[in-house]
């Protein structure tokens, strides 16, 4: 048998530019507390952490943290109960 050389070029793929949209910072420490706990809730529940890296803390309360305070976490608030429709004329 021979050996084949493949060019670099062939063997190494490029590498998929996948960025992801990065959240709104939360400016509120309500909300931040409130989205947070809602994903530590996913966490205990099986959900896998966005964190990458060694320095993982072992506590899911803090990896939430850390995804939120990352902008890891896609967030919504639900319309505002007070307010009239849209389509209805004031």
């Amino acid at each position: 048998m021979t050996d084949v050389q493949v060019p670099a070029e062939v063997t190494e793929a490029p590498a998929p530019e996948t960025t992801k949209p990065v959240a709104p910072p939360i400016r509120s420490r309500f909300l931040f507390v409130d989205v947070a706990a809602q994903r530590a809730k996913q966490l205990r529940r099986g959900a896998k952490p966005r964190l990458n890296g060694p320095d993982l803390p072992h506590k899911l309360e803090r990896v939430a943290m850390r995804e939120v305070e990352e902008g890891l976490i896609e967030w919504s608030l639900p319309p505002f109960k007070g307010a009239p429709p849209e389509d209805v004329p004031v």
